[in-house]
């Protein structure tokens, strides 16, 4: 307990900044991910074929892998200065996009195919059928799913900590680097992480009740 009250003002900016990282890595991850899923099943083959591409490029390479590349490559093509912090939100929501365009994709196959062909008669685009008519259906196919990759996106988070980014695993790294006691140290970090993701749970929970009662 010492060890939290002595540093308190350290935990709650590394709280505060793995609720921040997460939440906004989470947003990108959802726009990019509905975009790639969108062109996963469109009917033009290039989108296809990009939105292919980049869920099994994101998919299958190592997250610590893409930090690197956004410390170290993206600078260096593009010249460009970033902080920290963004380079930790690029890396995590292009991950974590990839597998939301999946969930998403999955949502999207459960809903019949004649409701897609019934929007096309009516004169529909195919982006206005997937948002005015297969998105809102598949929503309640692609809750569960989602709660488990913003689960894992909050874990995923603590890697950011290495990258000099202010969150609850640097707390950790910054408090061991000065000598005190580890076990406690990763008792309140973990604590931190379960009330997060407790919370995530609650949340996605809460939508899955709200969305059984419109069935």
């Amino acid at each position: 307990m010492n060890v939290l009250l002595d540093h308190l003002p350290e935990f709650r900016d590394g709280f505060i900044g793995t609720v921040l990282l997460t939440a906004a890595s989470a947003l990108l991850a959802m726009v990019l991910g509905l975009v790639m899923a969108g062109f996963r099943v469109s009917p033009v083959p290039p989108l296809r074929f990009f939105g292919t591409a980049w869920v099994t490029l994101f998919r299958n390479t190592p997250l610590t892998l893409l930090f690197l590349v956004a410390w170290f490559v993206v600078p260096a093509v593009f010249g460009t200065g970033m902080s920290p912090w963004t380079k930790a939100l690029l890396a995590l929501g292009f991950y974590t996009s990839a597998f939301v365009c999946e969930a998403v994709r999955s949502g999207v196959s459960t809903v019949p195919l004649g409701q897609a062909e019934a929007a096309r008669s009516l004169g529909m685009t195919f982006f206005q059928t997937l948002r005015l008519i297969v998105l809102p259906q598949a929503t309640r196919t692609v809750v569960p799913p989602l709660s488990s990759i913003f689960i894992a996106l909050t874990k995923n988070s603590a890697i950011a900590g290495a990258f000099s980014v202010t969150e609850l695993f640097g707390v950790q790294k910054l408090l061991s680097d000065k000598g005190f006691a580890i076990a406690p140290i990763f008792l309140w970090v973990a604590l931190a992480y379960l009330v997060i993701t407790f919370t995530i749970s609650g949340l996605f929970r809460l939508l899955e009740r709200r969305l059984e009662v419109a069935r």
